[in-house]
């Protein structure tokens, strides 16, 4: 048996950042995608987000690639809320996405920015905060006006 544990965080937005993930609607959807994660064999350590986006903490299992367990989360979810109509128009996140390994010894600072979501929003636009993230981690883009216009997948520990 291989013994693998490698975390990723993940953020990902809605189609054109709208903001259509109010809080009744959060709630819900975090606990639908944790549970249906379960289900495809992706443990999901932390889940929140706010109006227009999502931060996700997981650990890749052997068997998918950080592009296959984000499609599965994000396609079912997508469909769910379609499914059950938890928003009057059709729902689709955004193609694009962020993510970076995270190393055991950083685990606790990444849950807590990640469960501070709401909080951190007050102060902090999620494109500035995409922003930073992309320059952080040292991700390459042409238009800073236009995050999440490029993939922005590449190994990266923090």
């Amino acid at each position: 048996m291989s013994y693998i544990k490698i975390w990723v965080h993940t953020i990902w937005a809605t189609k054109n950042r709208e903001p259509v993930l109010v809080k009744k609607i959060r709630k819900p959807l975090f606990k639908h995608i944790r549970e249906n994660g379960l289900k495809k064999n992706i443990y999901i350590d932390f889940i929140n987000g706010y109006k227009e986006h999502v931060h996700c903490l997981f650990s890749l299992n052997s068997e998918e690639s950080i592009a296959k367990s984000i499609q599965l989360i994000k396609g079912e979810s997508s469909f769910w809320i379609n499914k059950e109509k938890i928003l009057p128009d059709k729902f689709e996140w955004q193609d694009e996405y962020f993510a970076v390994s995270v190393c055991e010894s950083k685990l606790n600072m990444v849950r807590e920015y990640i469960k501070n979501q709401e909080q951190h929003h007050q102060n902090v636009s999620f494109q500035d905060e995409y922003g930073n993230f992309i320059k952080k981690y040292g991700f390459n883009y042409k238009d800073p006006g236009a995050i999440m216009a490029t993939p922005a997948v590449r190994r990266q520990t923090i």
